[in-house]
Order: structure tokens, then sequence, then C-alpha cells
């Protein structure tokens, strides 16, 4: 989906597949037979609305019709992240701009710092503010401008175009905010009819960034630079009280990737997993059910070792047992595994424990999956018996997975990636660090050199990894990677064999 979509953008899409079916080119007759209907049209006359129809499904959408309503939405609720980009002049929208986590490139300590300093210079900036009122958590304040014009609570303004609550939950300037003055702010907004499940999508992607998402925080940049609202499980709990739909996918997504549950126990006490996924399902059809969302918690959790989540997801009734198909993740979509192949394959012993006492059936026998399996369980012995016995099981497993070696570097493990490189997996080979894919993103170089783990880099080049491979989505280096995490420690080990580094 492109960001920021509009209908002519898809409508042009459409005419061109015309163009081209009518005209016999192979690819398009390709992808008309694939998603239209029996019976296809007639390729030399195809009309408009079966191209139509198949750029529809191309998307995910059932229907012309369903993409057209999506992009409505888009037009309602998208919001253009490039908004607070720019300094304002006006002291109540420059706080604004500064106080609250928009999920840029500069969020963190340094803008909320600022925004504590520009309040202490201009303490009324927030008197006649609302969306400042409330991003400062000035309850007395948030109440005289709504007794004025209750129709604020509603009103999209100050630099971002946010309404006032979602300004309050994304508000991340002061940790020390009282918890009374944040939650009298909120809900005299709920009271005034400011709606509990408001959101925005950003840059018109599919998935909404609501006040949920906004109060558990967290993301791709950590906590440091995303961190939850310093009050979150009361606010939260307000909202959720409120009418706040608990199956927010965004909530769920930027809280997966560290293995702390506070969040899903909350929601869950709220009813996650279950209903129909609320307003923002109605909106965009395409969006996971409830039941998806779950599944997706769980695979993320069975690759990365939270067997915690595990038994958690699995005590609140989710399908441990099922293989992955239409509710497989992005990252490996419909790819037939079970969580306990999972967990077996990537050596998450105690999650596959659990799994078999919960009564979930073992896989059927496979020497390739067995081979990596043992490899990253570094179990030495049992890797050279398997290839023993089974001559042809590592050219099979290069062949499944020709990037695991970035996965096994990414989690960290030497003894696994001297095991893979010696059934032969490419040490210079592109893979996915952050779920076990084969999309050509970086190397296992990058990774140890993102960790700082000197051993590990030490290890890939002995090996043979190449220090000059670039990646394939920010055209950096290891060394870049490594002086953009700041670890000194692979910083020393790269900077030498930089290119034209002998000469300097």
């Amino acid at each position: 989906m492109p960001e920021r979509p509009n209908l002519e953008h898809f409508r042009r899409q459409a005419r061109t597949l015309q163009r081209a079916a009518r005209a016999g080119e192979t690819d398009a007759v390709r992808r008309i037979t694939a998603l239209h209907p029996a019976p296809v049209p007639p390729v030399p006359a195809l009309p408009l609305s079966a191209a139509q129809l198949v750029v529809a499904r191309e998307y995910g959408f059932a229907s012309w019709p369903r993409l057209t309503r999506y992009v409505h939405t888009v037009a309602e609720h998208g919001w253009d992240t490039s908004l607070g980009a720019q300094p304002a002049s006006d002291p109540a929208d420059e706080f604004c701009r500064l106080a609250c986590l928009r999920y840029s490139g500069d969020d963190g300590p340094d803008r909320w710092t600022q925004a504590r300093d520009l309040l202490a210079r201009h303490p009324d900036l927030t008197a006649g503010h609302i969306w400042a009122a409330a991003a400062a958590a000035r309850p007395d304040e948030v109440r005289r401008l709504l007794a004025d014009r209750p129709d604020l609570a509603s009103a999209p303004g100050g630099p971002l175009r946010w309404r006032p609550l979602f300004s309050l939950v994304y508000s991340r300037f002061d940790a020390q905010v009282p918890q009374d003055d944040v939650l009298a702010a909120a809900r005299a907004l709920l009271d005034a009819g400011a709606d509990p499940n408001d959101g925005y999508l950003f840059d018109g992607l599919p998935s909404p960034f609501t006040l949920l998402t906004g109060v558990f925080g967290a993301g791709e940049q950590g906590r440091h630079r995303q961190p939850t609202h310093p009050h979150w499980r009361a606010l939260a709990r307000l909202l959720l009280d409120a009418g706040a739909d608990p199956n927010d996918a965004q909530t769920l997504y930027n809280r997966m990737f560290e293995p702390d549950d506070t969040h899903l126990e909350l929601l869950f006490a709220h009813g996650l997993g279950t209903g129909d996924g609320g307003p923002w399902k109605a909106r965009i059809d395409t969006l996971d059910t409830p039941a998806q969302m779950l599944r997706i918690q769980l695979r993320w959790a069975v690759e990365h070792g939270q067997a915690a989540r595990v038994r958690l997801l699995a005590g609140h009734g989710v399908d441990v047992a099922a293989p992955f198909t239409d509710d497989g993740p992005r990252w490996a979509p419909g790819d037939g595994r079970t969580p306990l192949e999972l967990a077996e394959l990537y050596g998450a012993a105690e999650i596959a424990a659990f799994l078999v006492a919960q009564g979930v059936p073992r896989p059927a026998s496979d020497p390739a999956h067995e081979l990596i399996a043992a490899a990253f369980r570094a179990d030495r012995s049992t890797v050279e018996r398997l290839a023993a016995e089974h001559p042809e099981a590592a050219a099979e497993a290069r062949r499944r997975r020709p990037g695991l070696m970035v996965w096994a570097a990414a989690r960290a493990s030497a003894g696994t990636v001297a095991l893979l490189a010696g059934l032969g997996f490419d040490v210079n080979a592109y893979g996915r660090g952050d779920a076990p894919a084969d999309g050509a993103w970086e190397t296992a170089l990058h990774h140890a050199a993102a960790n700082g783990d000197v051993a590990l880099a030490r290890l890939l080049l002995d090996l043979g990894a190449d220090p000059a491979l670039h990646d394939r989505r920010f055209g950096a280096t290891p060394l870049d990677w490594a002086r953009h995490f700041q670890r000194e420690a692979t910083i020393a080990l790269l900077a030498p064999l930089a290119p034209g580094a002998a000469e300097e």
C-alpha cells in the first residue's frame, strides 16, 4: 500500500492493467487469471471493472468498493507525519509539537526537555489552548475551556491537528506529571464527548494509531525514545472502561519486541481476543481479526523465545497447536508451520516442552528441519550425526533457508553461527534479523556490529564475512551500523578494515 493513498492512483493502476491485458501481455493475463473469480472475462474485451477488482484484491481488499471505502477512511482519519516537523512560532503550538510522542525520527528525551523548558518560560501558554492544556495535563484549564466550548473535546487543532485527548495520551514531556491531573483532564474530555476509540492512520497506513497505542507506547525505536505513558496503567484502564476496544493491533505490535506482558494482562482483563474488532475493523475490513492478532503475537513469542508470553496466550484460549496458514504474520504468511515446529526449529526448549505438555503433537520426522534445530541448540554431536545419516539434509536446509545465518547472528549465537557455517550456509547471505525470514535486508556481520559483539564479529570475519557489504535497506556497512548504535568495541574492530583505512 502506498503512503497517502488516493483513489486516482488506484484507478490509474486499473487502467494500466486493462490496457496490458487487452494487449495480451503475459504478466497482466496471469494477474487477472489468478485473482478474478471464474469465469474470467475475455481478455481482449476486459472491462475496467474487472481490472479494478483485480487491483483491489492485490492490495488485500475483497472488492473495488471496499478499496474505495478504505481510501475514504484514509481521507477522514489519515494523519501526515510531516506535521510538526518544523518549529512553530506560537509558544502553545510549539509546546504541543515538542511534548508529544509522534513516532518520528526525533522522538526522545531531548525534545521533551525542550518542552519542559518552554512551559517553564511560558507557564500561561495553556490558558487559551486546549491542546496544550491537555498535553500539559492541566485539568482546571481543560474544564474551563470546555465550559465555554464543549465542542473543543472533538476538535482537531494545534500544530499536529490532533484532538485534545490525543495530545494528552501522547504527551511525554514530564514523567513527574501527577496521575490525578492526567486522569482528571482525560475524564473531562471524555465527559465532553471525546471518542475513546479515537485514532489516526499515520501517513495513510492501514494500522490505526489509537489513544491506547499512545498510552502503551514503545515500538521499533525502543522505550528510551518511545516510552509508555508514565501513568499508562490507570490511563489505559480509564479509556478501556470508557469503551476503547482492547483489540488494538498497533499496541500489540509496538509492545511485542520486549518480553514484558503487563499490557497483555490488562487488555485481556478488558476483552482482548473477543468481539468483532471494534470500530476500526468496521472501517478497514482488511485489519486482522482479534483471533488473528493473537496468533501473530504467538508466532513472534515462539520465534523470539518469550516463554511467559506463550503461556499467557495459551491460558487465554489462543490456539497453540494449529499450523499458521491464513493467520500467519506478515513476515511468514501461511507457511504451514505449527508453534511446536517453530519452537523446536529455533531452539526454544522451554516453549517446546510447554507445548508438548499441552498435548500438541510432534511434527513428522524431517532431517533438514532437525538439522537446523540441532544447530540452533548448538548441539554439535546431533548436527554431526544427522549430517552423516542424511547427507542431503544440509543442502535441503540451505535451499529452504538461505538467509538463516542472519537470524542466528541477530540472536548472538556464536555456536549456532559456527555450526551453520560448517553446514555450508553462506556467511555473507542477506536475511532478516528481526524475524526468521529470508528478506534480503542485511548480513550477519551487520548484526554482530550493531550488537557490539566483538567475539561474534571476529568469528564471522574469520569465516569469510565481507565488512564492505552494504545492507539493502539503508545502504550501510557493518561499520556504519556499529557507529549508528555507538558500539565502540565493534567500531574499533571494523574501522581498520574499512576501504582506505590503511592510507589514513
